[in-house]
């Protein structure tokens, strides 16, 4: 589906859906999409973001914006690609530009670092004045287009990591808890909202296999749990194994359902649906 298409509905293109160890699916990313244009969040692991914008038909010089959640490799290595690919499109007037990586101090540190050691001189120099990295802090609001979005503190133990709640330009408001599992300092963004964004490890019944708690993540019946519990509209799942691709949405609606009784979305790789 193309980013021009039903420009008036707000919409999610899922690139990627899987964990930072997948090969059967790429790495937890996703293009929100709104009326009057939108935002990539995180880049997955490598240069297949550029393929997956490619395959979902989202133009490069369409995307404006970008939230980087933390520097895990999963999610921050497809944002050195995109300042690779979009850089020299400003420079050659093919992108109107700026291009903006919206991120917490940790991630804007390992950007700029990384930068430094891999990236050529004259896309490097870009960085400051066509490509722009946003540092946010807890509870910073910011109009990116016409979503009103706030970044907020997910208080990982583990790597910083931040979440956002977007509202909608139709009132909705939906909100991305990254690939941690929940804290209750998220609850004021999260508790009632119309759509809710929850990584879900493996299904519980699988725990001894992919040990999620060990790694610091959680099951489909924990966001389950947990979806019910804060009284939202509509749970979306992501961020899983790839063992079963062919059977994931219906296994892990099914085990999340045992407690959330809202509609549950469990996309694939390249899958866009209306908010």
């Amino acid at each position: 589906m193309s980013s021009t298409a039903n420009n008036q509905q707000s919409r999610i293109t899922m690139l990627g859906t899987g964990n930072a160890m997948c090969v059967n699916c790429y790495n937890t990313c996703f293009y929100l999409h709104s009326p009057r244009g939108g935002m990539l969040v995180d880049g997955g692991g490598g240069n297949g973001i550029l393929r997956q914008l490619i395959m979902a038909r989202i133009p490069f010089e369409s995307i404006r914006h970008m939230f980087v959640t933390h520097s895990h490799t999963d999610h921050i290595m497809g944002a050195i690609w995109m300042i690779r690919k979009i850089s020299p499109l400003i420079f050659k007037g093919k992108h109107k530009g700026p291009f903006t990586i919206y991120c917490n101090d940790e991630v804007r540190h390992a950007l700029e670092t990384m930068a430094r050691l891999m990236i050529p001189a004259k896309i490097l120099n870009s960085l400051g004045t066509s490509v722009i990295l946003r540092e946010v802090r807890d509870g910073e609001r910011v109009l990116i287009d016409d979503l009103q979005v706030t970044f907020f503190d997910l208080g990982s133990t583990n790597f910083k990591q931040y979440g956002f709640s977007a509202e909608l330009p139709d009132g909705q408001r939906l909100v991305c808890l990254g690939d941690e599992p929940y804290s209750m300092q998220s609850e004021p963004y999260a508790r009632g909202c119309d759509w809710l964004m929850c990584e879900a490890f493996c299904l519980y019944k699988d725990r001894f296999v992919f040990n999620p708690y060990e790694k610091n993540h959680s099951t489909a019946l924990d966001a389950g749990m947990l979806a019910q519990e804060l009284g939202v509209k509509r749970l979306v799942l992501y961020h899983t194994e790839d063992t079963h691709l062919d059977t994931r949405a219906a296994a892990f609606s099914a085990e999340a359902s045992q407690y959330f009784k809202g509609p549950i979305r469990v996309p694939a790789d390249l899958e866009s649906f209306d908010l």
